[in-house]
């Protein structure tokens, strides 16, 4: 039996704002694009249209990416953690991901960490 949209939404595990966190990669590349946060409405929208959308916290309204930039993200695949808290979301990027005009939201500098070895 497959499962509806409201029935996948429902397996998600929503922070007590609404929100889940959305993390964006480049699905042949693999490349980490962004972190975008969605609630319910705007993760039905990305199942449903092709095209991610997200939540803005800032501007409280819904965005779905490249509208205004072209930098448009073509949905692939959506997954969900195994604790349904978080999102991976597969898409084809056109354009920069970045609202710097970056590829990637991860360009920025690098925080030096000490590097473990196995």
């Amino acid at each position: 039996m497959t499962e509806t949209v409201e029935e996948r939404i429902a397996r998600v595990t929503f922070t007590p704002d609404g929100l889940v966190a959305a993390i964006v990669q480049q699905y042949d590349t693999r490349e980490v694009l962004m972190l975008g946060w969605m609630d319910a409405e705007a993760l039905r929208r990305t199942l449903t249209s092709g095209r991610v959308t997200f939540w803005s916290r800032s501007r409280q309204e819904y965005w779905r990416k490249g509208d205004t930039s072209g930098h448009a993200q073509y949905v692939k695949d959506v997954r969900l953690d195994c604790d349904g808290d978080a999102l991976l979301v597969s898409v084809d990027q056109v354009g920069a991901a970045c609202h710097t005009g970056d590829r990637t939201c991860f360009d920025a500098d690098g925080l030096d960490p000490v590097r473990g070895d196995a």
